[in-house]
């Protein structure tokens, strides 16, 4: 299956940017990721990344991008440009990595599809920009500091668009707002298997409306 013809490269940076929230499914078969994206996009949030630790990943990912069209549905924890194509041919929008590689990133730019790949120190997050990604996900943000390190890194790399993970939660969100993140990268807050399993899928929508609250809330603030 071809990406959708639809979404251009430069619309998929200005929707994940618009709706500022990009939960990480991780999960433990197929049926819970789709189960899971949906209980999320229920709260509207519309940009999705779905792991391919999730055994049978791509699966997960090919009925998410066929049944669900509405969303924007990208790869995540994509290790090399293998993976990365397979994704993209499945229809993955975008390519999220916990690292940089850079075959990986050019590979995403041969089908002109967003590259985000993980990077922490200056050196690393430079490095992966001049390989040409389109925005860098620093992680784990908490590791070093939380919504203070993006800012220290902000500061003389202003022009990076940079999406924190790892650490991100419901109280920390509006922090890392203030500091210019281009998006919040969210992992087992939101998507939370466990409630998934108990049949509690309400619970994972609310916890995305009030994800998107703390967003609207704060750009109303701006």
């Amino acid at each position: 299956m071809a990406m959708q013809a639809k979404w251009t490269k430069r619309t998929i940076l200005d929707k994940m940017q618009q709706v500022g929230l990009m939960p990480v499914v991780r999960a433990s078969s197929p049926a819970q990721a789709v189960r899971l994206a949906r209980a999320i996009a229920a709260g509207g949030v519309t940009v999705l990344e779905v792991t391919m630790t999730v055994p049978g990943a791509i699966e997960a990912l090919r009925t998410l991008v066929k049944e669900n069209p509405e969303l924007l549905i990208g790869a995540g924890t994509v290790l090399d440009p293998e993976t990365a194509r397979t994704c993209i041919l499945e229809g993955a929008q975008f390519i999220v990595s916990p690292g940089t590689n850079v075959r990986t990133i050019e590979m995403c730019n041969r089908y002109t599809v967003p590259s985000l790949p993980g990077a922490l120190t200056p050196t690393e997050v430079i490095t992966a920009w001049e390989a040409g990604a389109d925005v860098v996900k620093i992680f784990p943000a908490s590791a070093m500091g939380g919504a203070k390190y993006i800012k220290s890194l902000k500061a003389p790399l202003p022009q990076i668009e940079m999406i924190p993970t790892g650490g991100v939660s419901l109280s920390s969100a509006k922090e890392f707002l203030e500091v210019g993140s281009f998006a919040l990268g969210v992992g087992a807050d939101l998507a939370d298997t466990k409630a998934i399993d108990e049949g509690r899928d309400a619970d994972v929508t609310a916890t995305a409306r009030k994800y998107m609250e703390i967003i609207a809330e704060f750009r109303a603030g701006l």
